[in-house]
Parts: C-alpha cells; structure tokens; sequence
C-alpha cells in the first residue's frame, strides 16, 4: 500500500491551546500508521490573509482593473505566484487527505485560515468553471473540518439559539470542499472544551485518535454529482433528478432542500 500524505492547515495562535493538542494527536497517530504528516501553521508562518497584487510576481495583465481569480490563475501557468503561495500548492499536490484545523470563529473559519482558502485554492489550479464538485480536481484526494466551539452542542441543534450545524457548515464544506471536488468527510466537532473539564478534554482527544486509525478508510459525506445539474438550464436539478425525490420526506442536501425539511444530519455524518 503506498504511503499516505495528510496536509494538516492549522490556525491557531497558542501551542497550549485544545487545538493544538488535537493537531499534535492527529500528527502522531497518523505519523504511527506509517503516514507522511505535513503541517501548514498559518500564525507560526505569519500566513498573509489578504489577496491583493502582491501575490503575483511581476507585471499584472490589468492594472487599471485587477481581477485577482483571471491574474493568479495567469500567474500560476507562468510560475509567477508568490513563493508562500507556490510552498501550499506543493503540499496541496502531494496531500491525500487535508485536515483543516480551527477554532470557529464567527460560524466559520478564522481569517488566516479563509486567507489560505482564498490564495491557495488558486483558479486553475484548485478548480474551474468545468471542473468542479464531483468533476473537481481534487476529485482523488479526501479533506475535512476540525475544530472547536465556543457554544454548547445543544446551541447548535435544529432549535438552538445557534440553528442547525448542518447549515452553519454547508458554505464551507459544499462551498469550498465539495466545489473543488474533494471527498469530504464528516467533520470531527469539539463541542465548547473550554468549559469542559481536564478530564472530559483529554477523553475528546481520546475518541479523536481512535478516528483517527481508520480515518483515511471513511466513506465521504453525500453531495449530489455534476450530472444532477442541467448544464443548458441555468445548472438547475433535472427534473428525473426532482422527482425521484418527490416522495422523500426530506430535500436532498442542505442547500438542495427543494422546500422541504432537511435532511437530517446530512453535513455531520456519511451515510445519512
């Protein structure tokens, strides 16, 4: 079996944090099954969040109207990126599954860590109009949401004051996971460890590194494929599509629901 490459992309500004203590479990239970660990530790490196001209070296195409996506993807078949940039795509090239690890900040990731998203998954590079989602580039590599909370489990039910995870969670792992075509597995969620205590923290990490032994074997979370999708109609679900759901109780996705409840559960666990 050939060896195995697991990008870990890290935000967090604390070596004492509870993130730091479930990137270092994944780092070495993954390193003990005979996996090649790489870390990307957006604070350490001081990872630039902005996308601005910078990244481009040398003269860009429209000055007088910079579209960053036309000039990078530009830059990037002309080797002109920026070096930290060109540094992630080697790592993202090589990785077979990408663990995103953060606290949530805002319902989402970290500003560092949407930095990396939005320099690093370059156009071309990370996907284009025609590959994407299930026809996406990343289509043969797997990646996944880690990360911890602020609120408690039950603020992040379908009648907490947070609403439903599974929406919280849909821009990121359809919006940006799914679009550029990765596999995505069910996101491992630590509910609120600060108000835990030491021994219900350290029993967090316990079930983490049990996930971890069979972690890259996991069937994906459900997204429907490309071919769902009518192309000449605007992208809209072919109606064969529609009406084979037409008696489920639920939508198909999150962001599918066709008007009916959601699916339950569909953005925390595969097979659902």
């Amino acid at each position: 079996m050939a060896v195995k490459t697991v990008l870990i992309v890290y935000a967090h500004q604390s070596a004492g944090s509870f993130n730091a203590a479930v990137k270092d479990a994944a780092v070495d239970v993954l390193k003990k099954q005979g996996c090649t660990v790489l870390v990307s530790d957006l604070y350490e490196i001081k990872f630039k969040a902005t996308a601005t001209e910078e990244d481009i070296t040398g003269a860009v195409k429209n000055p007088e109207h910079f579209c960053y996506g036309e000039e990078t993807m530009l830059a990037w078949q002309e080797g002109r990126l920026a070096s930290d940039i060109v540094e992630e795509h080697k790592k993202l090239k090589e990785a077979d599954l990408v663990i995103f690890q953060f606290p949530m900040y805002w319902f989402s990731v970290p500003a560092i860590m949407k930095g990396w998203i939005d320099r690093v998954l370059t156009l071309g590079f990370a996907y284009t109009s025609e590959k994407r989602y299930s026809a996406g580039i990343f289509r043969e590599k797997k990646a996944m949401l880690s990360f911890t909370t602020g609120s408690h489990e039950t603020m992040f039910s379908s009648n907490g004051i947070n609403g439903d995870m599974n929406v919280t969670l849909w821009p990121v792992q359809n919006g940006v996971l799914n679009y550029c075509g990765f596999q995505v597995l069910a996101p491992q969620v630590f509910w609120a460890p600060t108000h835990l205590s030491a021994e219900a923290r350290d029993s967090l990490l316990k079930g983490w590194r049990t996930r971890l032994q069979g972690l890259l074997s996991e069937a994906p979370l459900s997204f429907p494929p490309v071919d769902s999708f009518d192309k000449v109609k605007g992208f809209k679900l072919k109606p064969e599509v529609h009406d084979k759901q037409a008696d489920s109780p639920f939508g198909l996705t999150v962001g599918h629901h066709l008007e009916k409840p959601l699916p339950p559960h569909s953005q925390m666990k595969a097979g659902v």
